[in-house]
């Protein structure tokens, strides 16, 4: 069943958009409800994207793997709310 959603965007967005629904054939329903579906399979697939200033500093620290990190944020919470 298909219900109505109003969206508030900058004008130029817009025509952008429609230009780009036009160019392949679709509504700007379907462009929108395409796109999001694509973000809601990602994010169920667990496919995040990632900015390059955060890939980048990935694996830079290096974690006791016999650290359990439940244990240690709870330990945190304690020291810190008390």
């Amino acid at each position: 069943m298909n219900s109505k959603l109003t969206l508030k965007l900058n004008k130029k967005t817009i025509e952008n958009a429609k230009r780009y629904a036009r160019k392949h054939n679709q509504s700007l329903s379907a462009l929108v409800e395409n796109y999001f579906n694509l973000i809601s399979e990602r994010e169920l697939a667990g496919e995040i994207d990632i900015s390059p200033a955060v890939r980048e500093l990935s694996g830079i620290l290096k974690i006791d793997e016999k650290l359990d990190p439940g244990k240690e944020y709870k330990k945190h919470l304690m020291e810190k709310y008390g």
